[in-house]
């Protein structure tokens, strides 16, 4: 049948787009970032009549689907992306890869030529179905919009399906592939409302990124005579708490470090931890990248066993130093993140749950010297840092330290990939004021990063926080699209404008032939012009005073409402690597810890 012999197919369209948003409401979806096109149009006319619905329109499809990842990252609820059919949808495979590794809850309603038109010619028609792999964790095609209550019932059902499976124990993207036919536009006579009584989503206890699942719930299997054997090896020896990415619940925070001084084992916090900056117990260490530079530290501080939350920590030289130590990975999302192959016990728990549930079966001395030995070396190698930075030219430790220091408590960094969330790693130390750190390690992408950025800002994180992006150079050009969107922001955007990709400058391909057009590639573009391209405000600085008077002046502007802009911070990057190395050299030359 033609779509000229169908004109109530056009209302058809919106009453089915109306029930699957309707239960989109149900499952927790608040925010719609779309992408204009024209087979999309029953969807936006549908999210259009949704009170509950807030729409942003974003142009390009991969910036829009950032946003929407920077949106969902804040709010902790599932965020819907919209756009129309063809190639459009495969501009959010890098964002939906992302999503897909660090468990960011996406709902991807891409529109689509309806059946009878796939495989044929048709213009702008390509197989959409299941065009992010594995990458989602459903993919649904429900067919072309139906009349009647049981259609509407079961459109109905997969939009609440979609979203609570999005925000499940494993979260994540699901992809809904929507073909309609035309017409697209209902005629002026078509009577279509949501559904209703319209309710507040389904509840379940929070923890992470949304995930619905019961922390104790998937510890209590573990009875008297099912706990793990391998558990044993946690009764005895020396171990370490090592917290890569996750965002943890205030609970699950207090529970690590409860735990932590129960085992007497430090708690190792990655940047993106949601533990380096908050009230800590001396459990917490943050210096370790440092300490194991050091060859008899990190002999002497070498574990027998290792429990592990969250992802892959940032820290290459820890990630290195824990091969071969038996380890115990906990995560409710049942994720294997074990690329040295040493878990020997993998718990589906959240950080909560496992914790609490272990107190109760380790009979251990709380609080002893094991603790005391790391918290002394973290603080001699704090000593050591400051004094370091205090005689050393300016450069990228020095910015850490003091843009930490004057972010408000409260407030939220966006740090990028590459240099920027190493050097934090290295410089920031640990902090009791409550600061959040957010950041790409899902797939370790530069990619996506002003847009990111913006929609962490427009996310309403709660409790509120405004968020300030620490971006490289290069990943800031890389998201040119992003720009567009950085007049929204309250606080500032810094880049780190060191000529390029300088991470290559310390690893093996610097100096092969080609090195600085094909691997450090130098951008010809520089800040100043794209901010006056795309009407920003911009600051340029070279030192510590030039850094702390712009930084002033911007936090100023967002507090009075006022676009932050732009702090272009100009560095001399061969000076700069020059003191990295010397840090490094006196890490390893001095005696930070006594042999036992």
């Amino acid at each position: 049948m033609s779509d000229t012999e169908t004109p109530d197919q056009g209302c058809r369209n919106l009453r089915w787009a109306l029930a699957l948003f309707d239960g989109l409401v149900r499952g927790g979806v608040r925010r719609v970032v779309l992408s204009p096109g024209s087979r999309s149009t029953p969807l936006v006319l549908a999210a259009q009549r949704q009170p509950l619905i807030e729409l942003t329109p974003i142009l390009d499809e991969r910036s829009a689907a950032f946003f929407a990842l920077g949106l969902a990252q804040a709010s902790a609820r599932p965020v819907a992306l919209l756009c129309t059919s063809g190639s459009a949808l495969a501009h959010w495979f890098p964002a939906v890869i992302e999503a897909s590794e660090s468990g960011v809850p996406l709902i991807l309603l891409s529109a689509d030529r309806p059946p009878e038109l796939r495989g044929w010619g048709a213009n702008q028609t390509i197989d959409q179905t299941r065009l992010f792999g594995g990458f989602t964790r459903e993919c649904h095609d429900p067919g072309p919009a139906e009349e009647g209550p049981a259609a509407l019932k079961a459109i109905r059902a997969l939009g609440l399906r979609a979203a609570l499976v999005s925000r499940g124990p494993q979260p994540g993207p699901v992809h809904l592939n929507l073909p309609f036919r035309e017409p697209l536009v209902p005629g002026p006579s078509c009577t279509a409302d949501p559904l209703g009584p319209l309710g507040e989503p389904e509840s379940a206890p929070v923890d992470g990124h949304g995930t619905l699942a019961s922390a104790t719930d998937h510890v209590r299997s573990f009875g008297t005579q099912q706990w793990p054997q391998e558990l044993t090896i946690l009764g005895g020896g020396r171990g370490v708490i090592c917290c890569g990415p996750i965002t943890p619940s205030d609970a699950s925070a207090e529970a690590i470090f409860a735990c932590a001084e129960r085992l007497d084992a430090p708690v190792l916090a990655d940047p993106l931890s949601g533990l380096r900056f908050r009230p800590a117990p001396t459990a917490r260490i943050t210096r370790y990248d440092s300490l194991l530079r050091n060859p008899q530290t990190a002999a002497a501080l070498r574990p027998d066993w290792v429990i592990r939350f969250g992802g892959k920590p940032v820290s290459k030289t820890l990630s290195g130093w824990l091969e071969g130590v038996p380890s115990i990975l906990v995560d409710p999302g049942e994720r294997w993140t074990d690329p040295t192959h040493d878990v020997i016990a993998r718990i589906t728990a959240d950080p909560t749950g496992f914790c609490r549930l272990l107190q109760t079966r380790i009979d251990r001395d709380a609080h002893g010297p094991w603790i005391e030995r790391w918290a002394a070396a973290e603080q001699a190698l704090d000593r050591f840092a400051r004094a370091f930075l205090e005689q050393s030219p300016w450069c990228e430790g020095h910015l850490i330290a003091d843009l930490l220091e004057h972010l408000p408590a409260g407030d939220a960094l966006f740090c990028a990939n590459s240099l920027p969330i190493r050097q934090l790693d290295t410089w920031s130390g640990q902090s009791d004021k409550p600061l959040l750190v957010f950041g790409h390690r899902g797939a370790s992408g530069i990619d996506g990063q002003s847009s990111t950025l913006a929609g962490l800002n427009a996310g309403r994180i709660e409790p509120p926080r405004r968020v300030t992006g620490l971006l490289g150079d290069l990943s800031f050009i890389h998201d040119l699209s992003g720009l567009m969107l950085m007049e929204r922001l309250d606080r500032p955007c810094i880049v780190l404008n060191n000529g390029g990709g300088r991470i290559f400058d310390d690893l093996p391909q610097h100096g092969l032939a080609g090195f600085e057009a094909l691997w450090r590639t130098p951008p010809r573009v520089q800040p100043d012009a794209l901010a006056r391209a795309f009407g920003l405000a911009h600051r340029s600085v070279e030192d510590a005073s030039g850094f702390a008077q712009a930084l002033a002046e911007a936090m100023d502007a967002g507090t009075r409402g006022e676009p932050a802009g732009l702090i272009e911070v100009r560095l001399d990057a061969e000076l700069s690597l020059r003191t990295h190395r010397m840090f490094w050299n006196g890490v390893r030359e001095q005696s930070i810890i006594e042999s036992e």
